[in-house]
């Protein structure tokens, strides 16, 4: 399991950016698929990216052409670039590994809002 830490969170009107970074303090990250999460109030924990470990990435289509993940494996972080943001993506954030089981953390709010 990883130990992250987010960061970037926040408040961004419609329309705008933000972008978020996980920095995981465990071993063994540049193998691991790594994805973003969210979970919005009344609403299910959902996946929003994912990126393995030669940067190969996927969006769910609700994100698709407006966020970006990336990696960058000497410094343990994944990065979520988020931008055209919609109310509808304010969400608490996590960073998390991809398949199997998870422990969850407090994750980072994301508000979206004029």
């Amino acid at each position: 399991q990883v130990h992250v830490v987010e960061s970037g969170g926040g408040l961004a009107q419609p329309g705008g950016s933000l972008q978020l970074s996980c920095v995981d303090s465990g071993g063994g990250f540049s193998s691991l698929i790594m994805g973003w999460y969210r979970q919005a109030p009344g609403k299910e924990r959902e996946l929003v990216a994912h990126i393995n470990g030669a940067s190969r990435v996927g969006y769910e289509d609700f994100v698709k052409g407006r966020f970006t993940i990336s990696r960058d494996n000497a410094k343990n972080a994944i990065y979520l670039q988020m931008n055209q943001l919609e109310v509808e993506d304010t969400a608490v954030y996590y960073c998390n590994t991809i398949g199997g089981r998870k422990s969850w953390g407090q994750g980072i709010q994301v508000t979206v809002s004029s």
